[in-house]
């Protein structure tokens, strides 16, 4: 099931995205009644995909980032990939929907794409084992984790060069019947794929991050997990279009702008 957050008419609602995404004119999202973190009911509404703005799939209380979790990505970065994953947080201002616009901030000369498979938690949840990891988590979407690398490389720590406005995209929706195993993510930048890898080939799988995370924080419903990035990041520039795909979930498009003034 495709879970979407939406606009039309000055309403914001939430709703199942239904129809074939091999033929996007397909697609039709049907309201539904309430939230998806809890049971909900389809109603009448329906609206032909091409009428409705698409939102931020969830406003997360907190987005949880896993650092190097690709052994090439640890690599490319110039370490080895690391025994216990790596972790840091981003504030929930960094978030922006699909065909929105990553802005490039006067502090930094060296902005970066990382491509990503972001997990939704369902539910509220504490030390979770890793058997029942299935039953807090609602579902998957795409994610670009944006990092100003030379402020990241500066600092020392990495809030800053993570936390600017507009520098976490997430969408186009939340796909919650996929096999997390099964995923794998592509970025491309103006049509040509920059990063390209299987959720195989991380270093800490997804369900053992949702453990790890959960050990040291208590997980909100619509809390999100940030699960990586591939090799391949590189700089964004003024006018790039990025798309992040995620295999079986889909497909997140947004572009690169110059902060104003």
């Amino acid at each position: 099931m495709r879970i979407a957050r939406f606009t039309v008419a000055d309403q914001i609602a939430y709703g199942v995205v239904d129809g074939d995404t091999d033929d996007m004119s397909t697609l039709t999202v049907n309201a539904i009644d309430g939230h998806p973190f809890a049971p909900f009911e389809r109603t009448s509404a329906r609206f032909p995909l091409s009428d409705v703005r698409l939102l931020p799939p969830v406003l997360p209380n907190k987005l949880i980032g896993i650092g190097k979790n690709y052994a090439d990505h640890a690599r490319e970065m110039g370490g080895e990939p690391p025994a216990t994953p790596i972790m840091f947080l981003k504030p929930s201002t960094t978030v922006i929907g699909p065909n929105e616009s990553v802005v490039l901030p006067e502090q930094s000369q060296q902005v970066e794409f990382e491509g990503e498979i972001a997990v939704v938690i369902g539910r509220l949840s504490r030390e979770v084992p890793s058997e029942r990891v299935s039953e807090v988590v609602l579902g998957y979407t795409c994610a670009n984790d944006v990092t100003a690398r030379d402020l990241q490389r500066s600092d020392g720590q990495w809030t800053r060069a993570k936390g600017f406005d507009t520098f976490c995209p997430l969408g186009p929706w939340i796909e919650t019947e996929v096999d997390p195993d099964s995923l794998a993510v592509r970025t491309e930048v103006n049509g040509e794929t920059r990063q390209s890898a299987p959720a195989s080939d991380m270093v800490h799988s997804i369900a053992d991050l949702v453990v790890f995370a959960s050990s040291v924080m208590t997980l909100i419903p619509g809390d999100v997990i940030l699960t990586g990035t591939p090799a391949g990041v590189g700089p964004l520039n003024d006018g790039d279009r990025v798309s992040v795909t995620v295999a079986g979930v889909g497909r997140l498009d947004h572009r690169v702008v110059v902060a104003a003034g």
